[in-house]
């Protein structure tokens, strides 16, 4: 077979360390990467970009901020949603404080905007922790929306309350407003994924990757070898917020184009994002992809099959997405803790085996 590692030999440590080691998969990695840039702004439309991609990408990078903090240092954190909120109005407030300022900009410094907030929500976990800290971010969740919800000033004080994205481009390119082209806002937000997926994969396989890991399997003893808690936690919860900011800031200005803050960064924000890295995989970067992928995906098959094929009523359908969600959390909380990514992993150590017994 082709995915074997035989005779696929290291001659180097910085070989044999980095993140695909079997020719193969960085074969497949490579090959991904030629489709997403090279084939798919070609091909795609307004139907793919608004139904799949657009969402599938941003809340991708959401899932990967959400599995650094969760996932890797075992902070619980139920406020992603107004945390999201908080990287929308940054961008919003940024684009038209600044409106000839790049939209690329304007994007980084909403999410290290947003990385700062998180870290001021984020001093609690310094003495409290589990099902305490998941209460402290469940208020911060809270009182962000209200205070978007009540502050004039962060919507510019429009009657309706609501904030509506400028047109800017980026090269000449019109990345927001309603004549945006489709294949120029799947690019845009790609690129963010890519450098956030980078980033997250380094940051998790290094040094602070191990003592967020330390902090998570048991805060005391990582405390004992050498790990300082306050920056393990702090810088955990400031990655977190930045890649989280981002995916809040282009989910406004990119995809929806206009937001009201309890609509789109409510409660269900938070609970929709956390169950993308428990089907997926908590502490995998695949694993936000899959669990993304998975929950943005479940709403279309469902209205082909359910609504175009068999005639279902709509609210049936709707609810029955519901159940399928809930009954998988459950599962994969039982059975698979590690979701969609260790049944990917366990499915390529057969592979790599087969047809030998494993």
């Amino acid at each position: 077979m082709f995915y074997r590692e035989a005779g696929d030999f290291k001659l180097s440590y910085e070989a044999d360390s980095q993140t695909f080691p079997i020719r193969f998969d960085r074969y497949r990695y490579y090959a991904v990467l030629a489709v997403a840039f090279g084939i798919i702004p070609f091909v795609i439309n307004d139907y793919w970009a608004n139904a799949i991609l657009l969402p599938f990408l941003i809340y991708s990078i959401a899932a990967i901020g959400l599995n650094i903090l969760v996932g890797y240092c075992g902070q619980v954190s139920l406020g992603t949603g107004g945390f999201m909120a908080v990287g929308a109005y940054a961008c919003y407030k940024l684009m038209t404080a600044f409106p000839e300022v790049s939209m690329f900009i304007h994007v980084v410094l909403a999410g290290g905007i947003t990385g700062l907030v998180c870290i001021l929500f984020g001093l609690p976990s310094l003495r409290i922790k589990g099902f305490y800290l998941a209460v402290a971010t469940l208020a911060a969740q809270f009182f962000l929306v209200w205070l978007f919800n009540r502050v004039p000033w962060f919507y510019n004080y429009s009657a309706s309350g609501q904030i509506n994205a400028p047109e800017r481009d980026t090269f000449g390119i019109l990345i927001t407003g309603p004549n945006a082209q489709a294949w120029a806002t799947y690019l845009f937000c790609l690129i963010f994924l890519t450098g956030c997926a980078v980033i997250a994969r380094n940051l998790t396989r290094g040094t602070q990757g191990r003592k967020w890991m330390a902090i998570r399997d048991m805060d005391i003893a990582a405390e004992i070898i050498g790990v300082n808690p306050l920056k393990a936690k702090l810088s955990a919860f400031g990655v977190s917020g930045f890649f989280i900011g981002v995916s809040g800031a282009l989910f406004f200005s990119v995809y929806l184009g206009a937001v009201e803050v309890g609509e789109a960064f409510g409660i269900n924000k938070s609970f929709l994002v956390l169950f993308m890295i428990i089907i997926g995989g908590l502490g995998s970067i695949f694993g936000s992809f899959a669990g993304a992928a998975f929950l943005v995906l479940l709403p279309v098959v469902l209205k082909v099959v359910g609504v175009d094929v068999l005639g279902w009523p709509t609210d049936i359908v709707a609810h029955f997405q519901l159940v399928i969600v809930g009954a998988l959390i459950v599962t994969f909380l039982i059975l698979e803790p590690h979701g969609l990514a260790q049944l990917w992993r366990v499915a390529k150590e057969k592979l790599r085996l087969w047809p030998f017994p494993h």
